[in-house]
């Protein structure tokens, strides 16, 4: 029996590697002879920097950048086993996480530590650049990563803005003759889950803003100001990022790598599946288990989880979703290739105990999960 174990990481939780260790002890306890291959993903967020680097073989980096409230940290970055590319995971360098609650606040924060990451990149001569975009702290549409590669935003009056989403709804023009020379030459690609446009009701304000800090009258200033900036934009860059899927992306991050360094968008988790040659993985596979912290409605846009599991449909092998909880919605994913949802909660728990265990919580619900299949498999 082959069995393919490809969770994400859970976030504040446990990595990719270490969920997809403990889900291969619970399923050795209940099938000890299985063949087991662990490949951990991710989506574009949280992971996407090991997934892409470990299984390459490559190497990881440390750089000191702007945090997203202007502190100085430090942030991991790295290059794949070929040797040209590199990688970035921009919530390690303008991520939520980094930003205490009481202090979320996307009128201000910014992206710079991620464009600085790209600058050194670039500055090492590195030609192709992944950028993977997710759980940011940021609404200001990339402005701040792009001030980093030598951009200026500047409002009427010629006068510099200042960090954060906010400032662009002031924006007049934009100075690019400034941008780093290299970008010129650089293949960039931003690896996302999310398809949503920069502005308006699906947009990157109304959509993530919330979880960033913002309140209803914040969200209203905060698209007013990006639809400000993609205007200027599309004037002074020659590119019309308002509408395109996957602007809205980690604050507008999306819109501002198309706008400045002409990237291309993909889906994170068909990058990673490609990079890891997991359609190679699913031959004589009879089982595929996937894992995240949360699923809900929003897990079927195209998240890891789902797809794996689109993956493991076109090669006829069923596959099981381990998750910490369940969200509003969750049932939805049943319509999208998932044949088994399962909470790996064995009694109530509050978030931090669920937390502390998550590893055993796998490991249990791996075993329970692997005998039901052999069981239904054996029924049929």
């Amino acid at each position: 029996m082959k069995i393919v174990i490809a969770p994400q990481g859970f976030k504040a939780g446990i990595s990719g590697l270490e969920a997809a260790q403990a889900i291969a002890r619970g399923v050795a306890a209940a099938v000890p002879r299985a063949e087991t291959v662990l490949a951990p993903v991710a989506d574009g967020g949280d992971g996407t920097l090991h997934a892409l680097v470990d299984a390459t073989g490559g190497q990881v980096f440390t750089s000191t950048v702007t945090g997203p409230l202007g502190q100085p940290l430090e942030a991991r970055w790295g290059v794949m086993g070929d040797g040209g590319t590199a990688v970035i995971e921009m919530a390690l360098a303008s991520g939520l996480a980094l930003v205490p609650q009481r202090r979320r606040n996307p009128r201000i924060t910014t992206t710079a530590g991620t464009g600085e990451i790209m600058k050194e990149a670039l500055e090492r001569g590195y030609t192709r650049i992944i950028v993977g975009l997710g759980g940011s702290a940021t609404n200001d549409g990339g402005a701040g990563f792009a001030t980093a590669l030598g951009a200026r935003f500047l409002d009427s009056g010629g006068r510099f803005l200042p960090p954060g989403g906010s400032a662009l709804i002031r924006l007049d023009r934009i100075e690019h003759s400034g941008l780093h020379p290299r970008l010129a030459n650089a293949t960039v690609i931003a690896a996302t889950d999310v398809t949503n446009p920069l502005c308006g009701p699906d947009g990157a304000s109304a959509i993530f803003g919330p979880q960033k800090g913002a309140n209803p009258d914040m969200v209203r200033e905060l698209d007013a100001a990006l639809a400000n900036y993609a205007r200027v934009v599309s004037r002074d860059m020659g590119r019309d990022v308002l509408d395109q899927p996957g602007a809205g992306a980690a604050g507008g991050l999306g819109a501002g790598l198309m706008a400045f360094a002409g990237a291309t968008l993909q889906s994170g988790i068909d990058m990673v599946c490609e990079v890891l040659n997991f359609d190679e993985m699913l031959r004589d596979a009879d089982l595929v288990i996937t894992g995240e912290g949360r699923a809900d409605r929003s897990t079927i846009f195209n998240k890891a989880p789902a797809g794996v599991a689109r993956h493991a449909q076109a090669h006829g092998v069923p596959t099981l979703l381990l998750a910490g909880s369940l969200g509003q919605g969750y049932e939805e994913l049943y319509d999208h290739s998932l044949a088994a949802v399962i909470c790996i909660a064995d009694r109530p728990m509050s978030f931090e105990q669920s937390l502390s265990r998550s590893a055993e919580l796998l490991e249990n619900a791996a075993r329970n999960a692997t005998r039901l299949f052999l069981a239904g498999r054996g029924a049929a």
